[in-house]
C-alpha cells in the first residue's frame, strides 16, 4: 500500500489502521516522494490526497497513469464538489472520498479496491508468450516458465504495458531503477533479458531507446 498524505497525523492514524488490517504500508509526505515511489515499487492500492506538497495529488495520479502504472488509487480530499470528485476521477483514481471521513468507510473502500485489484488480469502479452504479474516470471509460447530477477520483471513489465511505445533509456531508468543507477544499466539488463528469453524480446529504435519485441 502507498500512503501520500502531508497531515503527519492523519498519515500515521491511516497507516496504524491499514497496518492493523495486515497491509504493508509505505508513506510519502509529499507529491514528489509519492511519484518516485509509486513509479519504482508495485503497489496494490494507492492512498493519495489531493492537496499535497511539492506535486499536487492530481498531478500525482495523472503523471503516474502516463507512465502506464495502473495501480488502483483512492484520493482523498477537502475538496467535495461533484466538479471536485469528477476531476479526481478523469485524473485517473478509481475512488474519490471526501474529508472527513469515517475511518471504517475508508477501510471498506481500500477493501473494494484491493477486490478490483486481485480481479484483474494478471498477465501481459509479449508476442505469444505472457508475463505473469503473479509469479513476476516470463511464460514461453510452449508454456516453459522462466525466472526473471524483480529489476528485469519491471523492466519487461514497463515495456510490456505499453507494447508500442518507445521509451527512452532515461525514461526507463528512472522507472525500473534507484536514481543513483550507472547511466548504461539499462543496457546492461536489456542484455541480460535478451540472455534469458531470447534477443527479439526488447526492440532496438535507434536513437530513440527501445521497445517491446516478442517471447
Amino acid at each position: 500500500m502507498l500512503l501520500v498524505e502531508d497531515d503527519g497525523d492523519l498519515r500515521g492514524l491511516l497507516s496504524e489502521s491499514l497496518v492493523d488490517e495486515g497491509y504493508v504500508v509505505d508513506q510519502a509526505p509529499d507529491g514528489h516522494r509519492g511519484l518516485h515511489l509509486g513509479l519504482t515499487r508495485p503497489y496494490d492500492v494507492m492512498v493519495i490526497d489531493r492537496r499535497l506538497p511539492a506535486l499536487d495529488g492530481l498531478d500525482l495520479v495523472t503523471r503516474l497513469r502516463s507512465r502506464a502504472v495502473s495501480t488502483r488509487a483512492l484520493m482523498l480530499t477537502a475538496l467535495g464538489t461533484v466538479a471536485d470528485r469528477v476531476a479526481g476521477l478523469d485524473a485517473g483514481a478509481d475512488d474519490y472520498l471526501a474529508k472527513p471521513f469515517d475511518l471504517d468507510e475508508f477501510s471498506a473502500r481500500v477493501r473494494a479496491l484491493c477486490r478490483r485489484t486481485a480481479d484483474a488480469t494478471e498477465t501481459l502479452r509479449v508476442g505469444a508468450g505472457l508475463l505473469d504479474l503473479a509469479l513476476r516470471d516470463a511464460v514461453a509460447p510452449d508454456g516453459t516458465r522462466v525466472a526473471l530477477s524483480a529489476r528485469e520483471f519491471e523492466l519487461l513489465r514497463v515495456l510490456a504495458a505499453r507494447p508500442h511505445t518507445v521509451h527512452s533509456r532515461r525514461d526507463l531508468r528512472s522507472r525500473v531503477f534507484d536514481e543513483a543507477a550507472a547511466a548504461s544499466i539499462v543496457d546492461t539488463y536489456v542484455y541480460y533479458l535478451r540472455r534469458k528469453l531470447g534477443k527479439a524480446v526488447v526492440r532496438t529504435v535507434h536513437g530513440l531507446g527501445y521497445r517491446l519485441g516478442t517471447l
